[in-house]
């Protein structure tokens, strides 16, 4: 009998021990546990079930996302040096002028057409679903301050594109401007190959060497991304509970469904063009995607989707070109999120829209979208710009500002996901 007991309990030990190996070995499933984690406590120490005093589950919250914040400080401070160089490298690591242009022509028309197509699947299926019609919310409130911007102008589109340069790049670093960033980059980069090779040999040389530094300080952060997904999820269930979640869900449901279908989309491109399947692709991608839902930036996830795409076989130069770019311009999950989000307000406003409006809306979606920094929050603010400028009341916004980091999460989910899939792409574009 205690032999038997005895040679259980070392069954059970070894299990446990091959459950610990294989869960260190995996980081999906340490990042899945942890968000699972994080959601039910949160959920316990918010509104919902209110265990504390919100006061006190406020103090809670930020002292449990205190992980995160370091995960997120630590990508902070190595995203520009990494950006920047990573780019120049790619680009420098070009076989020709040739295959350069190749490259760049086939992403931008990668880039602009599901950016087109997300921003009409979210139209169209606003349209039919119809989230806004018949809701009544107090929509009669105050503006959030972050939204109060001003409307979008078409006159002013010559000046955009112009204040796009980038004519003071300490500026643009010192404030984190990632697009003047990607574009001084390129600009830098194409410059680096029409110069005599020997003399941009030792620039390149220390760029190789800074991103190298880079990625060290980004393995390091990755180190805390379990703690950080588990105190960011229980942060944010902290802030808006269940309860403002019940409200909205047909509004949620539009998007996560228009989001679902461009995910999809992805995954039928990656089968067809990459000859990439989905249960390969979730094998490998699972964990990158799962830290882009709880940091809700494709920027802070940028490294992890650059080695995310060297394990699907893309080349070095073609990934650190590609996914930064991405990063700072492919946000199809954007646009299609914007575009729910627009007709929701128009609808609950009682806006109504006519056909060469709704095609103007995707034009400027796509356009918004693409120059969109990707950071948590900033869509709410593109977003009343955008109302403004089709007379839309901005007035709506407070209502789904509740929500809009739940979706923020999702929509950066298949962001990324569209970074990865434009780098296969293009790996393929170039064999």
């Amino acid at each position: 009998m205690l032999n038997q007991t005895g040679s259980e309990l070392d069954r059970l030990i070894q299990q446990s021990s091959k459950l610990r190996i294989w869960a260190r070995s995996r980081l999906w499933a340490q990042v899945l546990a942890a968000m699972v984690l994080g959601i039910g406590t949160g959920t316990l120490l918010g509104p919902t079930v209110g265990w504390v005093r919100p006061k006190t589950a406020g103090m809670i919250g930020d002292w449990l996302a205190l992980p995160g914040q370091l995960f997120l400080g630590l990508i902070a401070i190595v995203l520009v040096p990494l950006v920047f160089s990573s780019i120049v490298s790619g680009l420098a690591g070009v076989s020709s002028n040739e295959a350069m242009r190749k490259l760049g022509l086939r992403l931008g028309l990668f880039i602009l057409s599901t950016t087109f197509l997300a921003a009409w699947i979210g139209i169209s299926l606003a349209q039919l679903i119809g989230p806004g019609m018949g809701l009544d919310l107090p929509v009669d409130t105050m503006v959030p301050a972050a939204a109060a911007t001003q409307s979008f102008d078409l006159t002013r589109l010559p000046d955009m594109v112009a204040g796009v340069l980038p004519t003071n790049p300490a500026a643009s670093v010192i404030q984190g401007d990632l697009l003047a960033i990607v574009i001084l980059a390129v600009l830098t980069g194409i410059a680096a190959t029409q110069i005599q090779k020997e003399k941009a040999l030792p620039f390149l040389a220390l760029l190789d060497s800074l991103m190298s530094i880079s990625m060290t300080i980004v393995k390091w952060a990755m180190l805390l991304s379990p703690l950080a997904v588990f105190g960011l999820m229980a942060q944010l269930m902290i802030q808006i509970g269940l309860d403002s979640l019940l409200g909205l869900l047909s509004y949620i449901g539009t998007v996560l469904l228009g989001l679902l279908l461009l995910f999809l989309i992805y995954a039928v491109v990656l089968r067809v063009l990459g000859g990439l399947g989905f249960r390969s692709f979730l094998s490998v991608a699972g964990s990158n995607l799962l830290l882009a839902f709880s940091t809700s930036s494709s920027s802070a996830v940028m490294p992890s989707t650059i080695q995310t795409a060297r394990q699907f076989h893309v080349p070095d130069d073609v990934a650190h070109l590609v996914i930064p770019l991405g990063a700072t311009m492919n946000m199809a999950g954007t646009a299609l999120y914007q575009s729910v989000a627009i007709l929701f307000l128009a609808q609950i406003s009682g806006v109504d829209l006519s056909m060469s409006e709704t095609l103007l809306l995707i034009g400027t979606l796509v356009a918004s979208s693409i120059g969109a920094p990707g950071t948590p929050g900033v869509s709410i603010a593109i977003l009343a710009s955008v109302a403004a400028g089709f007379g839309i009341p901005a007035t709506g916004l407070v209502i789904i500002l509740g929500v809009d980091r739940l979706l923020d999460m999702s929509r950066t989910v298949v962001n990324v996901t569209g970074d990865i899939t434009a780098a296969v792409i293009m790996k393929k574009a170039l064999d």
